[in-house]
């Protein structure tokens, strides 16, 4: 039952063959025997159960509130949720429950969604692995399937994990681990697509402006759009549908497209021009990986699409432009805690300068306090021209050479999303977090850069037993067009469901000694 889809768990509450509250009881029981992969931070369950009840009590009745209504889902842990402790996976905003929700968030509710959940993250969305939260690292659940013990030869998984990816990685590690149809993470330089691609899922970073920021702690207030994770591309496409629109509480969203809301049933992809951009032959990209990216082109080649090279001349610069002008909009955002507001509060309080310091350093990880100290250096007096005014031209070059290539006529660009699959936390640490993002986020971020929608799809497991994903890129506000093609590209690839040991283990025992008998 969990293994299904948002289309299908719908169909199944709505005709009666399925309760919402033994739905909702069931996500909550695989959240308590997940709890290894310290995906959720807070686990609403009174919440989840009520918000169950009431939409059986719809459902009976013939009159759901939506497409999703009765169906669980979770939200990253830097959404704004009325009365619910929101933390940022960080000691600054422990103890802090808005008082209000995010738009997408109450978009959501107000569908009927049941929420189950937050989940983990890097501190304030920091980071490319979900490994620097105040509560621990997530695990990526693939580390406990079936597939990764066979070929790995572990037996005990937990000496032996892999990365979730970041920074929405227990967003990810959430729907991967079947405790959740669907949740929310942001996406700033990558943060929903990456752990999308490492633990199999389909992660869509919509048009800047298409999705409401109302109530996203921000980051990079001019690249963060809220990011939706799926087990497929018809359910991101649903979701979508429910989230898109312009927000009164958000200036920069734009009045939803004239586009169908849905997916459409016939599709030919002879009419779709797909350009493999030359430049994303990114140096340590695995073998695996250039294969798959290789197969799948030749796939859209066989099927009659045109599939032409092309080229995005500034992506070399991306990764710095992108380091310079985040660091600069954090080292803004992060002014507002100062331990007078709201959020953490030091108990030194000889001075003002001394509340302040001891607070930010005693509130902030060194992953965010250097990225504060970097942006204030880019934005003195000084250095605002060589280095601020600089990436913002380099950004406005990035965003022309992607339009120059939708000009002629190409539709979607196929990438890689990571240069390989999740790497094992033992090695994943070695590097400083500077260094491991600017490695993860290579063929991501210039999408935020230019404000395009983007979706990853899984197509295949690596020699290891873990997914490999690719990026499509399309055009702005034609996110529907893009799922569209990703749709058509998910029905072609098949990528298998993935099983975990225990589950294997407890069928086996069912097939031996009978049904009701499972301990």
């Amino acid at each position: 039952m969990l293994s299904l889809s948002i289309r299908e768990v719908s169909a199944a509450l709505r005709e009666g063959r399925l309760s919402a509250t033994e739905l909702c009881r069931r996500c909550l029981n695989r959240i308590k025997k997940t709890r290894c992969l310290n995906a959720y931070i807070t686990v609403t369950e009174d919440l989840a159960m009520k918000q169950a009840q009431e939409a059986e009590l719809r459902l009976s009745r013939g009159k759901p509130l939506g497409p999703l209504d009765g169906i669980p889902f979770s939200v990253k842990d830097n959404f704004c949720t009325e009365n619910i402790e929101t933390t940022c996976a960080s000691h600054m905003l422990r103890g802090y429950f808005p008082p209000f929700s995010a738009t997408v968030v109450q978009k959501l509710l107000d569908q009927g969604a049941v929420l189950v959940g937050k989940t983990n993250l890097d501190e304030f969305a920091m980071g490319s692995g979900s490994i620097d939260s105040v509560f621990g690292p997530v695990r990526n659940p693939w580390s406990y399937s079936v597939s990764y013990r066979e070929q790995s030869g572990k037996q005990d998984p937990d000496s032996d994990w892999v990365i979730a990816g970041g920074s929405s990685g227990g967003s990810a590690a959430a729907v991967a681990s079947l405790s959740s149809f669907m949740a929310l993470g942001s996406d700033t330089g990558g943060s929903t697509r990456n752990p999308g691609s490492l633990c199999g899922l389909v992660a869509v970073k919509p048009t800047y402006g298409l999705l409401s920021r109302h109530g996203l702690i921000p980051l990079v207030n001019s690249m963060d759009v809220p990011g939706i994770m799926t087990r497929t591309v018809q359910d991101a496409a649903t979701v979508l549908g429910v989230l898109q629109g312009r927000d009164e509480k958000d200036s920069t969203t734009v009045e939803s497209p004239d586009s169908p809301s849905s997916l459409p049933e016939e599709f030919d992809v002879r009419d779709i021009c797909v350009g493999v951009p030359k430049e994303y032959h990114a140096p340590g990209m695995s073998a695996e990986t250039l294969a798959q990216w290789g197969r799948v082109v030749a796939l859209f080649e066989r099927a009659g699409a045109r599939v032409k090279e092309v080229s995005l001349p500034h992506t070399q610069h991306s990764i710095v432009c992108y380091y310079v002008l985040c660091c600069c909009e954090v080292a803004s955002n992060m002014a507002r805690y100062d331990g007078l507001q709201y959020g953490h509060r030091s108990t030194v309080d000889s001075s003002t300068e001394a509340l302040y310091a001891t607070t930010r350093h005693e509130g902030f990880n060194s992953v965010v306090r250097s990225r504060i100290l970097a942006g204030n250096y880019f934005l003195l007096k000084q250095n605002y021209d060589r280095y601020f005014v600089k990436a913002q031209q380099i950004r406005r070059l990035i965003t022309e050479d992607f339009r120059r290539v939708f000009q002629s006529g190409v539709d979607v660009l196929l990438t890689p999303t990571t240069l390989s699959d999740a790497a094992r936390y033992s090695d994943f640490i070695q590097e400083d977090s500077r260094t491991r993002s600017a490695q993860e986020d290579i063929f991501t971020q210039p999408v935020n850069v230019a404000g395009l929608p983007a979706v990853t799809v899984p197509t295949a497991l690596s020699n290891r037993g873990l997914p490999i994903s690719l990026q499509l890129i399309g055009q702005s506000f034609q996110d529907m067009k893009l799922l569209t093609v990703a749709n058509w590209m998910e029905q072609q690839l098949d990528f298998p469901i993935i099983r975990f040991h225990d589950d294997a283990a407890a069928r086996e025992r069912d097939r031996q000694t009978g049904p009701g008998m499972r301990m």
